[in-house]
């Protein structure tokens, strides 16, 4: 008898103010839920403690529950060059610290996440969390709804496994700096 292929994929939203993250376990090619949450950060002025808090979250996560792959939204472009940029550190740091612990991590963009819930590239934080809630019979939904736009990278991540094309995928520095070549120069 052959055993159940099991894994888990811890997906994360970053973010200077609330970053997001849900995980999920998968069993054969069965979802299940494990867990929501998000790491409050409005409190803190200073942005490199925010970043900080957000690698060392990161690496309780990794500690805590073993993942073994990530998926992380990729921050969207706005008008606001300072927001991408503190969103694109706040990535930053949730990567590397995967990175640090070997773990393969995919980027996902927000219209690709939303689609693979809701079939809707546009939908809404509220469309996606409702679908999610139906998905994994959530109980109830969380006031703020970073953390399942952290679930919904997770449950992506699990829709594209296995499909050819997908997010950026890193496995570790090393594929990290030779797929980003152009952009370190």
């Amino acid at each position: 008898m052959k055993d159940k292929i099991e894994k888990i994929i811890l997906g994360i939203d970053p973010g200077t103010t609330i970053m997001g993250f849900g995980l999920i376990k998968v069993v054969g090619k069965q979802m299940q839920f494990m867990q929501l949450n998000e790491l409050q950060l409005k409190k803190y002025d200073d942005h490199y403690l925010k970043l900080k808090l957000i690698f060392e979250r990161t690496i309780e996560l990794i500690d805590s529950h073993n993942p073994d792959e990530i998926a992380i939204e990729a921050p969207f472009f706005g008008k606001n060059v300072q927001s991408m940029l503190k969103l694109g550190r706040a990535q930053g740091v949730a990567m590397a610290a995967g990175l640090s612990r070997q773990i393969p991590i995919t980027e996902y963009s927000p219209k690709k996440i939303k689609m693979a819930i809701t079939g809707n590239g546009n939908a809404s934080k509220e469309q996606v969390a409702k679908m999610l809630q139906s998905l994994l019979s959530l109980k109830e939904l969380p006031k703020n709804l970073d953390s399942t736009d952290g679930l919904a990278a997770a449950v992506c991540h699990f829709y594209n496994s296995g499909k050819v094309e997908i997010g950026k995928s890193y496995t570790g520095w090393a594929a990290f700096v030779k797929q980003n070549e152009d952009r370190i120069k």
